[in-house]
């Protein structure tokens, strides 16, 4: 019985794994993940699609079966969806230190759970309290930012936003700060001519406030002098206010995407066991500091006599070391190179070509003294690497991640 047990406990560990390295962990060239993000990329925007066709009358009377059949079978596709991601967490490399009902727990408080579930929550719902929740529109039009999964571009903008998160909100108390100035002003200024529209700082505030984000409705305007003089400075300031968060946002943007082809994911860091026992905030603070890099089959990554500026890390692919006399040299998923001549500030000793198409990340010299600054393990291991790599022999073996991690066939769930 206990080994009937701990060999079921094996297959579900491996289906568990399997589902996080389709959902998740999905490695370029993968045909499976590639369908399936694709069957999901395809159920969210047919799903969006019908929400926003629904809402015209003469259309959700003659095709209403068309959008229920959607609706039933885009909520059966995200129910498993969400389910098989909140039964993987425990493979997340943030969780895997955590029990496995700790591991979920803190996977459905993740900003894309949350979203997962309340693209689901309102049509549940409506089934057992007699209530149409299909009418809140807005929580159906969240099946949107599912999409963020599957874009690199989204992903490139939330994270210019959230690196700009104090500008921004500091521009919004700026922005603030000028409506009560210009709703004080104004209220002084026309809470005679026109009590019932400026009679008060909080009627006047309104004025302000469509004023400064240049909208313009029209439906409150000064009438004397001296109030058009206020409301005209207020209109150039509201340009100034304006273009600071777009200005911000943009160069932030610009900047997520010049540092790298694409954007650094979780399961690409993942994919190194370098970074395999870091925590959450830990792997937010790589991600800034690593950059994308695509190698087709057959490109030269460095050449032997250049100076070393950067070190890299194989997500996906295999490379070739060249080395002197002839030799060659093999590294796989998760093994790093070009550490050496970075540690010692001189010319790369070998020559590294991409044997398959290889996604690779990348460490700037300057980024990896601070990373070994700040983390003495991951400087203990890289130069351990270093000094059997410059003895003649490599100590690294890229993983095989065809088994599950060490400790998971103990879990069944």
């Amino acid at each position: 019985m206990n080994r009937g047990n701990h060999r079921l406990s094996r297959r579900l560990a491996r289906a568990r794994r399997q589902v996080y390295e389709v959902l998740e962990h999905a490695q370029p060239g993968d045909v499976l993940s590639q369908r399936i993000h694709a069957v999901l990329v395809f159920f969210i925007v047919m799903s969006v699609g019908s929400v926003v066709l629904e809402s015209v009358p003469s259309l959700a009377d003659t095709y209403g079966v068309v959008f229920d059949i959607v609706e039933y079978t885009a909520m059966i596709v995200f129910t498993l969806e969400y389910g098989l991601r909140v039964w993987a967490a425990v493979e997340y490399p943030p969780f895997r230190h955590l029990p496995p009902w700790r591991a979920r727990r803190a996977y459905v408080l993740t900003g894309g759970a949350i979203v997962d579930l309340l693209t689901v929550l309102p049509f549940y719902l409506g089934l057992v309290i007699p209530a149409d929740f299909r009418g809140f529109i807005v929580f159906r039009l969240l099946r949107f930012l599912k999409l963020a999964r599957y874009s690199p571009g989204l992903r490139s903008l939330f994270e210019a936003i959230h690196e700009e998160r104090r500008a921004l909100a500091a521009c919004l108390v700026i922005l603030m700060g000028l409506v009560i100035a210009a709703a004080s002003v104004m209220h002084l200024v026309e809470r005679h001519a026109q009590p019932d529209k400026f009679g008060t700082i909080p009627d006047a505030m309104w004025w302000a406030m469509i004023t400064l984000t240049t909208v313009g409705y029209g439906d409150v305007v000064p009438v004397t002098a001296l109030g058009k003089v206020v409301a005209s400075m207020t209109a150039v300031m509201g340009l100034v206010m304006l273009a600071l968060p777009v200005g911000i946002i943009a160069t932030a943007f610009s900047e997520v995407i010049h540092r790298r082809e694409f954007v650094v994911t979780w399961g690409m860091i993942a994919r190194v066991p370098l970074f395999a026992d870091l925590g959450a905030e830990e792997v937010a603070q790589i991600m800034r500091l690593l950059r994308s890099r695509a190698a087709e089959a057959g490109e030269i990554i460095v050449r032997r006599g250049e100076m070393g500026h950067a070190m890299y890390f194989i997500a996906s692919g295999q490379v070739e070391i060249e080395l002197p006399h002839g030799r060659h040299h093999v590294l796989g998923e998760g093994q790093f190179f070009g550490e050496i001549a970075v540690l010692k500030n001189t010319r790369r000793t070998a020559t590294v070509r991409a044997t398959v198409r290889s996604q690779l990340l990348v460490l700037d010299a300057a980024d990896l003294r601070i990373l070994m600054a700040q983390r003495p393990d991951l400087a203990g291991r890289i130069h351990d690497v270093a000094r059997s790599r410059a003895a003649g022999k490599d100590t690294v073996v890229a993983p095989d991640y065809s088994k599950p991690p060490p400790g998971s066939e103990n879990e069944t769930g």
